[in-house]
């Protein structure tokens, strides 16, 4: 193996959180030689480029929770590292918006949950005030949350691999290198790639989608799978996306992990409608006919999917029918702006969220890291670690610190053995 080849930390996955996790070590232990591997011909290909773009403000989360606090502490870090990197980054504000009276209930917990976590600037809206914020919406109340914004969290991404590269003891970030093998030796990995190997003396899986996966090559039993799930998004037309002036949400159902179709302004000045839910026959399948027999057979024959299945049909079924009708994803669109019309939207993109899944069919709700030999596996990092990324880069780093023992570390040259002076 090419002594090129050895790193202290090898990075699987080239996503924003696998970069950023990346990014924090490089910056507390620059004497660390760290590799970040994406497998795809590009950066942040799954997750992280197929997101809605928004800068989640951290209050649809449990006060004190891990989401709660990354996403604060994360989405603060992210807008100054915007403007610092001159990054294109807005704070527009956003509003969500009730329009039944049994949404109220709901978003008076949201808005306890705001308050709690101290918000910046969250205040409680009437109807009158949705219209001045919103003129096409309609609703019975709402919460005005003028701290989140929109952003290009490719872009991101993309600063992230470059200023890795740029500084450290020879970084590198590779694209087109797949993870297929992790041989364990007595005090180092190697990392078989489709292309070469790599020592490594330790491993961090941000692999997303592939996470689980992933975390068996290492031996690690993760004690959940992860089940994808597809959003698909419409655009508004040219004439039809001034209806909208920055985002509006709806009031998102607390028992399940999805915030429900919601309108975002996106940085480039599109208007994008969506996501709903629905289950995915491919882990990275974007189209609503992609299939992949392996990964269908690796979901639909884990028990904990048919659990989730039985526990929220009603929910599923609702979100399937609307996935191959346009009819009825306009009229759940319809409920916030009741002025839109068949001709005012046009499909767009689609995107995958990694649903982590426990066996009795509970959806992982909470950031899931587990600690094994000479590796850290993120099983679970869901929305809004976009948004949250530099908080869980900054977290796994202090994992990593403690747990590889990296406050008094020397550079290893795994050839060898010995240490490098």
């Amino acid at each position: 193996m090419n002594e090129n080849n050895d790193f202290d930390i090898v990075v699987i996955g080239g996503g924003i959180v696998g970069l950023a996790s990346a990014y924090k070590i490089m910056l507390s232990h620059p004497e660390i030689r760290i590799a970040v591997l994406e497998k795809e011909d590009k950066l942040a290909t799954h997750q992280t480029g197929h997101n809605s773009g928004v800068i989640h403000s951290g209050l649809y989360y449990t006060p004190g929770s891990n989401k709660a606090k990354t996403c604060i502490e994360g989405r603060r870090e992210l807008v100054e590292f915007a403007k610092k990197h001159r990054i294109p980054c807005k704070i527009c504000g956003k509003i969500i918006v009730a329009t039944k009276p049994k949404e109220l209930t709901n978003l008076e917990t949201i808005l306890q949950n705001g308050q709690e976590s101290s918000i910046e600037g969250i205040e409680k809206i009437g109807p009158e005030q949705i219209k001045e914020i919103e003129p096409s919406c309609e609703g019975i109340a709402g919460i005005r949350v003028p701290c989140t914004g929109i952003i290009d969290f490719t872009k991101v991404a993309e600063k992230l691999a470059r200023l890795i590269d740029k500084k450290g003891s020879g970084n590198k970030v590779l694209i087109s290198h797949e993870v297929i093998a992790l041989d364990k030796h007595d005090f180092y990995t190697k990392v078989v790639t489709n292309q070469e190997s790599f020592g490594a003396k330790y491993i961090i899986n941000c692999a997303g989608l592939q996470c689980d996966k992933v975390a068996k090559m290492d031996n690690v039993a993760p004690g959940m799978r992860i089940v994808p799930f597809r959003g698909d998004y419409y655009e508004l037309t040219e004439k039809a996306k001034e209806k909208v002036k920055g985002l509006i949400y709806p009031v998102p159902d607390l028992d399940l992990p999805f915030l429900g179709v919601h309108f975002t302004r996106t940085i480039d000045g599109s208007v994008e409608c969506g996501p709903n839910a629905v289950f995915s026959f491919k882990r990275e399948g974007y189209g609503k006919t992609d299939f992949n027999l392996v990964d269908s057979w690796d979901a639909l024959s884990y028990p904990g999917l048919w659990k989730m299945f039985f526990k929220y049909w009603r929910y599923g079924l609702g979100e399937y029918t609307r996935a191959f009708s346009r009819k009825l994803f306009l009229r759940q669109l319809q409920r916030l702006i009741p002025s839109l019309q068949n001709d005012d939207i046009k499909p767009c993109k689609a995107g995958l969220r990694a649903q982590a899944i426990e066996p009795n069919g509970r959806p992982i709700d909470d950031f899931k890291i587990e600690r094994k030999g000479n590796s850290i596996h993120v099983l679970n990092a869901p929305s809004p670690a976009a948004t949250a990324s530099l908080a869980i880069g900054e977290a796994i780093n202090q994992i990593a610190t403690d747990y590889f023992k990296l406050k008094n570390y020397s550079s290893i040259n795994i050839n060898n053995g010995q240490k490098k002076a």
